[in-house]
């Protein structure tokens, strides 16, 4: 099930600052990291739904480039946001 438009802007309010902050690397890493999570709560169920696992292994790789990118440019952003989440490095 998708999010709905209060959930992102929860999101976007905890981790980006302002609801309207959508294009803040830390929002859209939230962001993947709770459809993530949704995603494999699905697959615990649904096993063999093969196109959410793609879906889902996309979305990880999305989510692994804005974790580089923030490393690159703030260290300290990138730990935070590691910690908060609590993502595996």
């Amino acid at each position: 099930m998708a999010l709905t438009s209060e959930e992102k802007k929860t999101i976007f309010k905890k981790h980006g600052g302002v609801e309207t902050n959508t294009g803040s690397s830390e929002g859209q890493i939230a962001l993947f990291t709770e459809r993530i999570n949704q995603l494999t709560g699905h697959l615990k169920v649904n096993k063999k739904d093969f196109g959410t696992q793609r879906s889902l292994i996309r979305l990880v790789g999305k989510r692994r480039s804005q974790l580089d990118y923030l490393k690159d440019r703030d260290i300290n952003r990138y730990r935070e946001i590691i910690k908060v989440l609590n993502i595996r490095k």
